[in-house]
């Protein structure tokens, strides 16, 4: 979160005033962060190294395979635009990343572009440590408003100003193995998967590949903790038309019924069906699947990298399934930023923009990863669409939906993590449904408590 010295150093970037170097070791001190660690930081945002042509600094978060994409991407436009000195620096995945982006930004040092989770954005532009774009100035790089869909395009907008142009849509999904699914009848002439419409099938689905492979083995391959547990109830909550929090994300607004319902259905996967592993693990998870011990997968986009890699495995994807009233799927998107600037370079700025719109043109590296390009030229080309099986969910990016707005929320967040504490007892029967909700609701009520942005 942001706390109240995160909101002093802001409000003193917005005012204007020069922030010295004493008093930001100062600042950074009351935050709980030593000397060193704070020299290292305003260094990582001082100046630019000496070159003969524009410096553009970037900032990101990714690291396995997204992180090789990405410095492929990043070497790529190097060499296409000589003219543009990028310097990116990768930082660690989540409260890192954030802590010190705001940071940098309110202490008047920040970068001259970032990636942010967009479920990040609306808190940093709320604190004014992010400054929004000029919708004039990004149509000369060819990033207009109808190369987006309308609801990517709309969320990349606070209080009616564009804080961010979106990289992708990174959903959760559904991985399935073939031949098991082929061996249980649950395949298309063609191949595809059958619809899987409701829980009832769903469920019929993974106890008849269960029944292919044996025992020891699950029809199911899921973390049954964590983020994961949080991913699969955020979206069946949302497709019975459940909200978490009121819009401007200071209420509670939980319909117990709805929850009770999915909450149920979850442990109904491991203790009364038991399709899948209560104990299970992210890792484990992934192992089970690629080792062909399940037939189904629920994860994130990305590890299809990791199954690709797995030549002995036959799998394929699709869009986790609608099993309730409306469809949506829990995801989240990277997105470009430009944090707040005390004195906007024009060049600077200038090349800033010109490598977002290469990135997004050039989108089709990305979306080998798994996630979805945001750039509908790329989406909507024949060489995405021939990407397999990465483009079977793109239409997922028009129901998504995305966690709620708070300070305590977003991809990497404390929301998330109370979620996982709760629901996990429901995987392994340490609670019922109704103990894990009210445990999930007095978290999320501490945190509403906290005054972080009042």
């Amino acid at each position: 979160m942001i706390s109240e010295q995160h909101q002093l150093m802001a409000s003193q970037a917005n005012s204007g005033a020069r922030m010295t170097r004493r008093n930001f070791l100062q600042q950074t001190a009351a935050l709980g962060i030593g000397g060193s660690a704070a020299l290292t930081l305003l260094n990582a945002c001082g100046s630019p190294l000496a070159s003969s042509g524009t410096h553009v600094t970037y900032w990101n978060l990714f690291g396995g395979g997204d992180g090789v994409r990405m410095v492929q991407m990043e070497n790529n436009f190097s060499q296409s635009h000589p003219n543009i000195n990028l310097e990116a620096v990768t930082l660690a995945w989540g409260a890192p990343y954030y802590t010190k982006l705001a940071m940098a930004a309110a202490g008047g040092r920040p970068p001259d572009v970032a990636i942010s989770h967009m479920t990040r954005v609306p808190i940093y532009a709320s604190e004014n440590l992010l400054d929004p774009f000029d919708i004039d100035e990004l149509a000369r790089y060819g990033i207009t408003e109808d190369k987006f869909l309308p609801a990517i395009w709309q969320r990349a907008h606070y209080n009616g100003k564009l804080y961010t142009i979106p990289l992708d849509t990174h959903p959760f999904v559904l991985y399935y193995n073939t031949d098991i699914c082929q061996k249980a009848g649950l395949l298309n002439a063609d191949g595809s998967l059958k619809p899987l419409n409701s829980p009832e099938v769903l469920m019929d689905a993974f106890k008849r590949a269960q029944q292919v492979t044996g025992p020891g083995t699950f029809g199911l391959a899921a973390e049954a903790q964590a983020i994961t547990a949080w991913r699969l109830f955020y979206t069946l909550y949302s497709q019975l038309g459940g909200e978490v929090l009121s819009a401007d994300g200071k209420t509670l607004t939980m319909d117990d019924t709805k929850a009770e319902q999915v909450l149920s259905f979850m442990a109904d996967l491991t203790l009364k069906s038991k399709v899948a592993s209560p104990f299970q693990d992210y890792a484990g998870a992934v192992a089970l699947f690629g080792s062909g011990k399940a037939a189904f997968h629920w994860n994130g986009e990305w590890e299809v990298t990791t199954f690709l890699a797995q030549k002995d495995l036959h799998f394929n994807m699709a869009p986790f399934p609608q099993l309730y009233d409306t469809y949506r799927v829990q995801a989240d998107s990277h997105a470009f930023i430009l944090p707040h600037q005390l004195a906007v370079d024009p060049a600077r700025r200038a090349g800033a923009l010109e490598y977002i719109s290469y990135m997004l043109k050039n989108s089709q590296n990305w979306a080998a990863g798994g996630h979805i390009p945001a750039y509908l030229p790329v989406t909507e080309s024949d060489a995405y669409k021939q990407l397999k099986p990465q483009s079977n969910y793109a239409s997922v990016a028009a129901n998504a939906v995305l966690d709620p707005i708070a300070w305590f929320s977003g991809s990497g967040s404390e929301l998330e993590n109370q979620a996982g504490a709760a629901f996990q007892g429901v995987f392994t029967g340490a609670m019922t449904s109704t103990q894990a909700l009210q445990q999930f609701k007095a978290a999320l009520q501490k945190l509403l408590a906290i005054p972080a942005f009042n």
